[in-house]
């Protein structure tokens, strides 16, 4: 069985769906986690995990903002000494085709998807060096694999985790840190509740196991990176979308 105790992991975007599912689970499997989202966000998330018996607090955090970065990283490490694990899945989507995409859309989902996990990133891995250990995993997508019309910024921040893990990866094996990604197919969340129920039922269909993800699969191989049992594991892209992307 998984045993995270001890570990002290960062979750962004950790108020609902995926993020609080991988917050949870974290939680249960014995780590103390630092749930962050903006504003007050990430209270129902860490009041659920203490309701479980699990550990958890809540960080009011931008990730957009890089003051903010180090001022809450900072935090942790006075309060607990370590950073054990990074889980960078904070994300938005501005969707638009691309002759009518605007300037600002692109620059506000590069910010929060892509840059915020470069700043978080050159934030942790000066603590996890020093201790000559850490999990860093990143939330991409399946349309950071396969592309998706009006969805050019989106898909561009997604991917472009994908070759930013490999990269750093490369950079810090020799430090026992290793970083990986999760990309989620269709996973049932507010979000993908949104679309309307003709375009659903045209993805589902395009999914072999004929169902929507939920969050807790994304959560568990999230769980499973962030683990020993994954310790020989870096610079991968594990894939949870049911088959629809092979």
């Amino acid at each position: 069985m998984i045993d995270l105790s001890g570990r002290v992991a960062i979750v962004t975007g950790a108020s609902r769906g995926i993020g609080r599912a991988i917050a949870e689970r974290l939680a249960l499997q014995g780590a103390t986690v630092v749930a962050a989202a903006r504003g007050d966000n990430a209270r129902a998330t860490v009041e659920a995990i203490g309701a479980c018996g699990g550990r958890a607090e809540a960080l009011a955090l931008d990730v957009t903002d890089a003051e903010a970065i180090d001022s809450g990283v900072g935090s942790v490490l006075t309060r607990h000494r370590r950073i054990d694990i990074l889980v960078n899945n904070a994300g938005i989507t501005r969707d638009q085709l691309m002759l009518r995409l605007k300037r600002g859309d692109w620059d506000a989902v590069l910010a929060t998807n892509l840059t915020s996990a470069f700043l978080l990133t050159q934030a942790v891995l000066k603590p996890m060096v020093r201790q000559r250990a850490g999990r860093i995993v990143c939330i991409s997508s399946v349309v950071g694999q396969s592309g998706n019309a009006g969805q050019a910024n989106y898909a561009a921040s997604k991917a472009g985790l994908i070759g930013f893990a490999k990269s750093v990866a490369l950079e810090v094996a020799s430090r026992n840190v290793t970083v990986n990604v999760v990309a989620p197919g269709m996973i049932d969340t507010d979000m993908t509740r949104a679309i309307a129920d003709r375009a659903r039922e045209d993805w589902e269909a395009k999914i072999p196991l004929k169902r929507l993800g939920t969050p807790a699969d994304v959560a568990s191989a999230v769980c499973f990176l962030a683990s020993e049992e994954a310790s020989y594991i870096t610079g991968q892209v594990l894939a949870v979308n049911g088959g629809m992307y092979l």
